[in-house]
């Protein structure tokens, strides 16, 4: 089901030939609709610029791409020379935004094929938006790109209970994720990728790892499996901590470092091969003193279609 967020072309909106499950109007913060819609369940949202307050100003903008999915918004420009620039149009993209339209038949458009970073790159200023490039004039030279604009969504694995099944886990969301997207993963330091025979999932050493990102800047996700990399963690747009909620798992966890619960504090953590039901889920945080971000249950590897992964992944924002 759709939303729609409306001021000024509330009523063109309204015309829309789409299922809605939420509409609203007005003139609202940024921080307001992220708190409206960052737990909301939607599949597309129409998000008329004009209902966001101070819309010229790209750092609104920014706020609501740190904090919502901006694959499902399909933001309705106005008709302002602000917003039509070049220079802003390059800035939506460098904050992740493709799907942007300046009529409702280009919105109806995007609501059945969605743009990928490909679609808009022509319109991407990368002298404007600080993409760092070696000049030279051999064009097979290398060449060095600061990857926090127009980069890959790179998400960490982490075991924090010993064999918490990270590499298990990256294998069946690269097979999970190659639904929709372009997908590489990295695992650091280790050599397990080479029993799964997939060619998406190669073993690396950390010293590579800035060398292999910086080639594959075309990938829509890349997961590294962490390992012990402290490097790979820094370069992280996320990191989900795994943890096998078994008591012995647990215990052992709580022998080896007496203080890893303080440590895992506001982070993301999904319980693995998890047979806990929710309540008591609920007694693990109590206990815990941890926010669970997921709760996944074992999983058969050897299957091609894992669907409770597409809600594991849809809350990572892919």
């Amino acid at each position: 089901m759709n939303v729609i967020v409306s001021n000024r072309y509330e009523t063109s909106l309204k015309t829309l030939n789409i299922d809605v499950i939420k509409t609203v109007a007005g003139e609202f913060e940024a921080r307001q609709l992220v708190s409206m819609f960052q737990n909301f369940f939607f599949q597309r949202m129409i998000l008329d610029i004009t209902a966001i307050v101070n819309y010229k100003d790209i750092q609104n903008i920014q706020t609501l791409s740190i904090s919502l999915d901006m694959d499902k918004v399909i933001l309705l420009l106005d008709d302002s020379i602000e917003v039509n620039s070049p220079t802003y149009i390059s800035q939506l993209i460098s904050i992740g935004i493709y799907n942007f339209a300046k009529n409702l038949e280009e919105v109806q458009y995007l609501l059945e094929h969605p743009n990928t970073y490909r679609d808009v790159a022509h319109l991407h200023r990368l002298n404007e938006n600080n993409l760092q490039v070696n000049q030279g004039t051999n064009l097979n030279s290398k060449k060095e790109v600061n990857l926090q604009v127009n980069s890959p969504k790179i998400i960490g694995i982490k075991n924090v209970t010993k064999q918490a099944g990270a590499t298990t886990l990256t294998y069946m969301l690269v097979k999970q994720l190659q639904k929709k997207h372009s997908v590489l993963a990295l695992e650091i330091n280790k050599r397990d990728f080479m029993y799964f025979n997939e060619k998406s999932m190669v073993s690396i050493s950390d010293s590579d790892l800035k060398n292999i990102l910086n080639q594959n800047i075309n990938k829509d996700v890349i997961l590294l499996d962490l390992n012990e990399s402290n490097q790979a963690i820094s370069l992280c747009n996320d990191v989900i901590y795994l943890i096998e909620p078994s008591i012995i798992k647990l215990h052992k966890m709580m022998f080896i470092n007496p203080n890893i619960l303080k440590k895992l504090e506001n982070k993301k953590i999904v319980l693995n091969q998890s047979l806990l039901t929710e309540k008591d889920v609920k007694d693990f945080e109590s206990e815990s003193n941890l926010n669970v971000f997921f709760n996944l249950p074992p999983i058969d590897e050897r299957k091609n279609d894992f669907p409770i992964l597409e809600q594991l992944i849809f809350k990572l924002g892919l």
